[in-house]
């Protein structure tokens, strides 16, 4: 029997590459070196990637189908060789140019959104860039609070690819699942939906040059955060929590998961929120209602700064209810209580 180098081809065809289930052929893994010498037959086999896991098996295949579709009588040369490996690009984070800041809470309720939205316009009020992602994909609340309830977000070709344009209020560029769900309809989506949905939001909007990207997480320890971490070079943390005891307990779990060490987030300090009660017709009065100084107290303990404590006053509901963040009103003690702690959080991220 003769041999040639079709019929060889034509055995290779018969091989399957494992991880691609396409034959070695097919997938250009045998080289344009096959050498015929009587009943000998060499060439080489390309693998893509060294080590190869399925290289012996790929080898004892294409052995076995020279036999099988050349003649029983081949003698078989393989040579082995691997696709030259590209060094692999490094490419950077989405606003790896922007201080990107995680407003977080051990649980839901001790006005971590609040604190996000009004931090967010105080920042701009000295004048930054800024933008606000509402990350809290299972409970989206800035929509509200900047009045946005109604928007509905708008696409851009930029160099050939779609970008959702944020929304822009109050000189903060905002997006939010809430944009793309209707009001009062529940996002019923599991982790890795959610995941994907929120990494659109980040990666694939037009943000522009930002100088500080606030970021309003959910509430506790989830999938969410693993997300964000893994998406942005993370500048560091600010968690919020109230005096009572029960909203210290699970603010240290918060600041756990940023210290942990394969986060190692640096925490750039805690906020006390509702600190205490003072009522409008008295306003030099203070009702400690939660506690007094919880946080204060565990940011000592913890050597973290205490950037600040807001009161508990009508206004804060009332300004967020109607989408117009307190901070907007420089002339209120708690806007000018959020003022501090934005002018603080610029010192501490220089």
């Amino acid at each position: 029997m003769t041999l040639y180098p079709k019929l060889i081809i034509e055995a290779l065809e018969k091989v399957k590459y494992p991880a691609t289930g396409r034959n070695i052929v097919e997938s250009e893994m045998v080289d344009d070196d096959i050498r015929i010498n009587g009943m000998e037959v060499s060439f080489t086999i390309i693998f893509p990637k060294n080590p190869d896991p399925f290289k012996k098996s790929v080898v004892k295949a294409a052995e076995a189908a020279i036999k099988t579709y050349a003649s029983a009588n081949v003698i078989t040369n393989i040579n082995i060789s691997y696709k030259p490996t590209e060094p692999i690009q490094k490419t950077e984070k989405p606003l790896s140019n922007t201080k990107v800041i995680a407003v977080s809470s051990g649980k839901g309720g001790v006005g971590k959104s609040t604190v996000a939205a009004n931090l967010a316009v105080s920042l701009a009020k000295l004048g930054y860039r800024v933008g606000l992602l509402d990350a809290d994909i299972f409970g989206p609340s800035v929509p509200t609070m900047f009045n946005l309830e109604d928007y509905e977000p708008m696409g851009e070709m930029v160099e050939g690819k779609q970008l959702i344009l944020p929304a822009e209020q109050y000189g903060i560029k905002i997006l939010s699942i809430g944009f793309f769900v209707k009001a009062g309809q529940a996002t019923v989506w599991r982790g890795p939906m959610a995941s994907n949905a929120l990494k659109q939001l980040i990666t694939e909007a037009k943000w522009g040059e930002l100088d500080y990207f606030i970021i309003d997480t959910p509430p506790g320890t989830s999938d969410i955060h693993l997300t964000l971490m893994q998406t942005l070079d993370i500048s560091g943390a600010i968690i919020v929590s109230t005096p009572q005891k029960v909203a210290l307990a699970d603010a240290r779990k918060g600041v756990d998961m940023y210290q942990n060490d394969k986060v190692n987030i640096p925490i750039i300090g805690m906020i006390e929120n509702m600190a205490w009660f003072t009522p409008a017709e008295l306003p030099e009065n203070k009702y400690y209602i939660f506690g007094k100084e919880g946080v204060k107290n565990m940011a000592e303990e913890l050597g973290l700064k205490l950037l600040g404590q807001i009161p508990l006053v009508q206004s804060v509901c009332d300004s967020g209810d109607h989408g117009q963040p307190v901070a907007l009103d420089p002339s209120t003690p708690v806007a000018q209580a959020f003022l501090s702690i934005a002018s603080k959080l610029t010192y501490l991220t220089k």
